[in-house]
């Protein structure tokens, strides 16, 4: 059989792990890793190829596999090159359809959406003319989903192996206020370099995200492994493979909950409700018995003696307050709901200016004086943030929480750390 081609898009910022990733499980699974381009890298192999990363890639977002690639010169052109394809060896006019649309650099087209539009309606034509159906569009549960790329000059097609999106791994129903992707979470692990062998502590945990990514990891659970995916109901994909990848999932799983083996995993977090989210997380993910405790960041202790990775996504700016601040306005604050939403805005950010300094110096003093040896990353969109810490941050990695531009520290924390100097900041 021929050589499928496939792109994976993953969180920006993430490319080079992913594909460091991608060869881990070409290991097990025939597959040759493509470029790797802004978003996301390209790789090649069988249909197992995609079920295989579909289940174990813990920062691919999806797993697209190409259809198609031509050039064009406008929408027409675009609507003719779908319909040639033949989409009823796929689905059927049965299946609900969505169709997503990417363009860039695209002066030939009025604009992405019409484009877009072009693109489901040469797909239902094609289906009419060939089965007599068209298919129904479910923009938000659709059994098959169809991307366009769309380039200067060419356009791509894609067929959704995925679904939904792999970050939900089907274990997260509690979340907080603004929760971190798995995927994102999961690629800043390996960006740490963190081995389960080496103690972590997420001291802001929230409903925690990066305790139950490391705790997968480290029994070596399949991310996938308790949810369905849309190859399953494609029409001519060779799904022979199937039962035997996830059987093995299954098994590992099995394993892994009659050994419950002790982690070097810690958690905790200021808030005792989002600590009851993480419990209910960790429990739907099959992971028990992990160190879980109320603590604020700011007194927190190590967790243990042997120096580890601290790995924290504080609160900060465009996510929530910080946590605690708002339990603290409450308590000295008696004021209606009305007059509170009446207060003047300039107050407001400047007191919560001042509480996130205070929070943030704190925690760096903290850092400082009782976590010497460990290695701290800490995720924010502040690039401010290691000055208010009064840390000197050894590396700094753009990455992207959803539409946020952020920054990962990394913080060596050594007796007596000295403050970033401005002139060093980015």
């Amino acid at each position: 059989m021929p050589s499928l081609e496939f792109f994976a898009p993953c969180p920006r910022g993430l490319e080079a792990v992913f594909a460091d990733e991608l060869r881990e499980i070409a290991l097990q699974t025939p597959l040759t890793v493509g470029a790797v381009a802004p978003g996301g890298v390209y790789f090649t192999g069988e249909p197992a190829t995609a079920m295989a990363v579909n289940l174990h890639s813990r920062i691919a977002s999806r797993v697209l596999l190409k259809i198609a690639r031509q050039s064009y010169h406008n929408e027409n052109d675009v609507f003719a090159f779908t319909f040639e394809q033949p989409w009823e060896d796929w689905f059927t006019a049965q299946q609900t359809l969505r169709v997503d649309l990417t363009a860039l650099k695209t002066a030939n087209l009025r604009n992405s959406n019409f484009a877009a539009l072009r693109v489901k309606d040469a797909i239902c034509d094609r289906l009419r003319k060939m089965t007599g159906a068209r298919p129904n569009i479910d923009t938000l549960t659709p059994d098959v989903r169809v991307f366009a790329f769309l380039d200067a000059t060419h356009c791509t097609l894609y067929l959704d192996t995925t679904g939904e999106a792999l970050f939900k791994r089907g274990w997260r129903l509690a979340k907080g206020a603004a929760p971190l992707r798995e995927n994102l979470a999961a690629g800043i692990l390996r960006l740490s370099g963190w081995t389960p062998a080496v103690p972590l502590y997420d001291p802001m945990c929230g409903s925690g995200t990066f305790v139950i990514e490391a705790a997968q990891i480290a029994l070596g659970l399949a991310p996938g492994g308790e949810r369905h995916f849309a190859f399953e109901k494609l029409q001519s994909y060779d799904r022979s493979a199937w039962p035997a990848l996830k059987a093995a999932a299954f098994e590992a799983r099995d394993a892994a909950r009659r050994t419950r083996r002790e982690l070097n995993i810690f958690g905790s977090d200021i808030s005792g409700d989002m600590l009851v989210k993480a419990q209910a997380n960790l429990e739907r993910a099959g992971l028990h018995d992990l160190w879980l405790k109320q603590v604020d960041a700011r007194v927190m202790a190590a967790p243990t003696e042997t120096p580890g990775v601290i790995i924290a996504n504080p609160p900060y700016g465009e996510r929530v307050d910080v946590r605690g601040s708002a339990a603290r306005a409450r308590s000295q604050d008696r004021e209606t709901h009305t007059m509170r939403q009446q207060r003047d805005e300039l107050f407001h950010r400047e007191q919560t200016d001042e509480a996130q300094e205070d929070f943030f110096r704190a925690l760096g003093d903290t850092l400082k004086q009782k976590f010497t040896g460990w290695q701290a990353f800490v995720l924010t969109s502040d690039r401010g943030l290691p000055g208010q810490m009064r840390l000197c941050a050894a590396k700094r990695t753009p990455l992207f929480n959803g539409p946020i531009e952020c920054r990962l520290f990394r913080f060596d924390l050594v007796k007596g750390s000295l403050r970033e100097s401005r002139s060093n900041q980015k």
